[in-house]
């Protein structure tokens, strides 16, 4: 029988972990990784019978990936704090620990997820996956700073249990994270754009909006689907933003530096 380790990474997730941690005593392990929390979370874990860690928060695929390796067992089931893994998914893991060999390396698993206190069933976030369960052996997170995902050596195979995703606490939530979002995005995708025009700043973000409210059927969701779409249309418009200020920051650099050595040479 396979034992597993369950990865929590955190930063003031006192609420969230109070209905979290309850859920995970079948767990083997459990590791709570802390960005250095200014609110209860150190104190609401130190409740519970599990690992607690702290370190400075570079990235979410850097902060796994330095936690992954000092967990004690092989397999591995990450979950933020916002994730609740339903009775289903708990019992086809725990079925899969009991086999002599795990038959994939990697997992696929689904989530639903909910906004302003109903689930969200379209708007683009229907056919939301996550590679979550893995043999920490073989996986690693790629290094993007946005939606970072697990990259195998093996095989991947996908679960039909599900992790309910309690995203957004409310729009002031899910526009202080649409914004550090963007930032991160922008580390991720500046390289490949050398300019920003026009049609990123207006087509891109308007096609977004189209594609979560009419392709991706948003507004079956009502004026949720319409929110999200806006939203996600808005992350569009802040991602090439800052990728504009950061080519003008570089430029502005380059110019003092050539100013340098001119009055150097004189």
């Amino acid at each position: 029988m396979h034992k597993i380790s369950i990865i929590i990474p955190t930063y003031n997730e006192e609420k969230n972990l109070s209905e979290l941690l309850p859920e995970l005593s079948w767990a083997d392990e459990i590791i709570v990784v802390d960005s250095y929390s200014n609110d209860n979370t150190k104190e609401l874990v130190k409740k519970f019978d599990i690992r607690f860690l702290q370190r400075e928060y570079k990235g979410p695929s850097d902060q796994k990936n330095w936690t992954i390796p000092q967990a004690k067992y092989q397999w591995i089931l990450i979950l933020d704090a916002d994730e609740r893994p339903t009775t289903s998914l708990r019992k086809e893991i725990q079925d899969l620990l009991r086999q002599d060999k795990i038959q994939e390396d990697s997992y696929w698993i689904r989530r639903k997820n909910y906004f302003m206190g109903r689930e969200v069933k379209y708007s683009g976030w229907q056919g939301d996956k996550v590679i979550r369960f893995f043999n920490r052996d073989l996986c690693q997170y790629n290094d993007k700073q946005v939606h970072e995902e697990i990259t195998t050596k093996g095989t991947t195979g996908k679960l039909t249990g599900k992790i309910e995703h309690y995203t957004y606490q409310n729009l002031s939530h899910f526009s202080a994270k649409m914004e550090r979002y963007a930032k991160w995005s922008a580390t991720d995708y500046y390289k490949k754009t050398s300019k920003v025009s026009f049609f990123h700043l207006t087509i891109k973000p308007f096609f977004r909006f189209f594609k979560h409210f009419i392709l991706r059927l948003g507004f079956l969701d009502g004026r949720r689907g319409f929110i999200i779409s806006s939203y996600m249309a808005w992350g569009v418009f802040l991602r090439y933003s800052k990728i504009h200020e950061i080519h003008l920051n570089e430029q502005l650099k380059k110019g003092k530096k050539s100013k340098k050595k001119k009055v150097g040479k004189s």
